[in-house]
């Protein structure tokens, strides 16, 4: 049985926690304040719950503690810390675990703005320290960025991405610490020429969503962008980046379009407005959709064997 180390209670931490313990693991949960994380472990449970139903079958194991005082590292095979996104917060962990936790043991941050690098400059073993990047909600998406610091040890981080394919993850391994990682340059791109396009007044926002998910992203839920041109031949692809990539916007910044609305508090659901207004009816509705629709794609995901 696997043994995994989770530091943090909030929603990360509960889906992290969640998608090791629905694949048997021994997962101990840990928070600053020990009874808020005793009291966040029936979140772990029903998240586990909606993974794989039968998790309890297979004997694992769920444990709540106190990060300041736990000292069982014995058969630890993963570490990984999720507390609040403040570089000094996290420095302060890292420098503390540099010396609590066995050498052997590797230990992951899931910041996603921080880079692993800064989180464990100057400490001795840096070589066994990683970003452990989830994208929300972590027990449902597959995907896990492990990224190499600069003094990061590659057979380690192999050794994570193994773990994590045992736990049913999709790691992918960046080889280079650089911002936003993989996935989120990826995303990021994409949003830039979306908000652009939004802006100019060219489409609407709804326009934007339903042209990619009735689109390449229909198409991406069956196999990646690069796969993709691989099958429909990058001839046609490179003919139209020339006509294409010369008028793609190049902004350095957000647009006025989404900056206005940051500004003035329509920062989305929780808000109750962004783009659009919305209800608290009609935004517990929409989180269910998409819940119901991700566990769908996940689903989806699994047709037929991936080709090596």
């Amino acid at each position: 049985m696997s043994k995994v180390v989770v530091m943090g209670t909030g929603t990360m931490g509960v889906g992290i926690a969640a998608s090791f313990l629905a694949y048997g693991a021994k997962t101990i949960l840990l928070g600053r304040d020990p009874n808020k994380a005793k009291l966040s472990l029936s979140k772990v449970e029903a998240c586990a719950d909606t993974i794989n139903p039968t998790w309890r079958d297979s004997g694992a194991q769920l444990v709540a503690g106190s990060i300041a005082d736990w000292s069982d590292w014995q058969n630890t095979d993963l570490v990984i810390e999720t507390i609040s996104e403040r570089l000094d917060l996290k420095k302060a962990l890292f420098t503390e675990l540099d010396q609590r936790v066995p050498p052997n043991i590797p230990i992951g941050s899931n910041s996603s703005g921080f880079p692993i690098s800064d989180i464990a400059q100057g400490l001795a073993t840096s070589h066994r320290m990683f970003n452990t990047h989830y994208f929300m909600p972590a027990h449902i998406v597959p995907l896990v960025e492990v990224v190499l610091g600069e003094n990061s040890d590659p057979q380690m981080a192999e050794q994570i991405c193994n773990l994590y394919r045992s736990h049913g993850k999709k790691p992918v391994l960046v080889k280079r610490d650089i911002p936003g990682f993989l996935a989120n340059r990826i995303q990021h791109a994409l949003m830039r020429e979306a908000l652009s396009l939004v802006q100019e007044g060219i489409a609407s926002p709804d326009d934007v969503d339903t042209a990619v998910r009735y689109s390449f992203g229909f198409r991406y839920a069956a196999v990646g962008p690069m796969t993709q041109k691989e099958i429909s031949g990058w001839e046609g692809m490179t003919l139209a980046a020339e006509v294409i990539y010369p008028s793609l916007s190049n902004i350095q910044s957000p647009p006025a379009c989404v900056m206005d609305l940051v500004n003035s508090g329509k920062t989305g659901i929780a808000k109750g407005a962004g783009f659009r207004e919305w209800s608290p009816e009609e935004a517990a509705q929409m989180k269910q959709v998409y819940e119901a629709r991700l566990k769908a794609a996940f689903e989806v995901l699994k047709i037929a064997p991936e080709l090596n």
